[in-house]
């Protein structure tokens, strides 16, 4: 006879549901809705049901990420009308993360695991997918899940959940991330803060390509270039002629974004700017500044 299973067992799957829900929609907002909505579903059925239900972790797994699905249907048309450019959400390193979350006493299994996988440049190639590539090259190339599963949770073949992950596959490939020794990393950005703040034209043009990109999402909520910046000479004087470092009360720190060296920019205890980089060698390509306040929750 089987049994509704265990609460601790269903609140268990909640990590890694977070995880996937992350990687599918590039929001933790949205993330935290769509597998709230998995559970709300699990708990409105008869208990009858639930019992009859062989492995709930997967039954979350599938109605997550149909709602994921959903989300990323919908986001399409919701983000042509974005103000400005859509960056993912940014992540903080788990030791701000525990603040983020209520203090000390938070749960750290409601963490992000931080992997290449939520790679800034990586969530970026992510965006350009079907809604359906997304799905199966994340559960398949990040997850491990078999095509079998895949196919089960898309409602498809297994040789079609296949074409689609290899078709994924071709897009990410030759913008899977390749970033280098973390210390490497980190003296670029640091070496990049450091001319920043002396509004170093030329020391900011001696760490950028010469072909690197800046884009920043301020949503229509805060102040933010609308179109992306292109060029070293560009980026660095648009930084130094409004980067305000002069500014009372702002500071500029080096800290973790999704894992990897980035800048958080305070005004007194607020964080209003959050950038993510992705290097080639010891120059800086891409630069994504979040400013968008509803995407910087987690950061205050």
């Amino acid at each position: 006879m089987t049994t509704d299973p265990a609460p601790s067992a269903i609140t268990a799957e909640h990590t890694r549901l977070t995880n996937l829900a992350y990687r599918f929609l590039g929001s933790l907002s949205e993330a935290e809705d769509a597998v709230q909505e998995a559970y709300t579903r699990w708990y409105a059925m008869p208990r009858e049901k639930r019992e009859a239900v062989e492995s709930p972790g997967a039954w979350l797994t599938t109605v997550a990420s149909r709602v994921c699905l959903d989300v990323l249907g919908s986001a399409r048309a919701r983000r042509e009308s974005y103000v400005g450019q859509w960056v993912p959400e940014p992540l903080p390193d788990r030791a701000e993360w525990t603040d983020a979350h209520g203090g000390p006493g938070a749960d750290p299994a409601d963490r992000i695991t931080l992997d290449e996988s939520v790679d800034m440049a990586f969530l970026v190639v992510l965006e350009a997918m079907t809604p359906a590539e997304r799905v199966a090259f994340i559960l398949h190339d990040v997850f491990r899940y078999p095509f079998a599963d895949v196919a089960g949770i898309l409602g498809r073949t297994p040789a079609a959940c296949r074409q689609l992950a290899a078709s994924a596959r071709r897009r990410v490939g030759p913008a899977r991330p390749h970033p280098g020794p973390a210390a490497g990393r980190a003296r670029v950005i640091r070496d990049f803060k450091r001319a920043w703040e002396a509004k170093d034209v030329a020391a900011l043009v001696g760490l950028l390509d010469p072909g690197a990109t800046m884009v920043a999402d301020g949503g229509g909520l805060v102040g933010a270039v609308a179109h992306p910046v292109v060029g070293a000479d560009r980026i660095a004087r648009y930084l130094t002629d409004t980067g305000g470092r002069s500014t009372p009360g702002m500071t500029l720190l080096e800290r973790s974004v999704n894992g990897h060296p980035g800048l958080v920019a305070r005004f007194g205890t607020t964080t209003v700017t959050v950038a993510a980089f992705a290097l080639e060698g010891d120059r800086i390509t891409r630069i994504w500044a979040v400013r968008n306040p509803e995407k910087l929750r987690t950061w205050n």
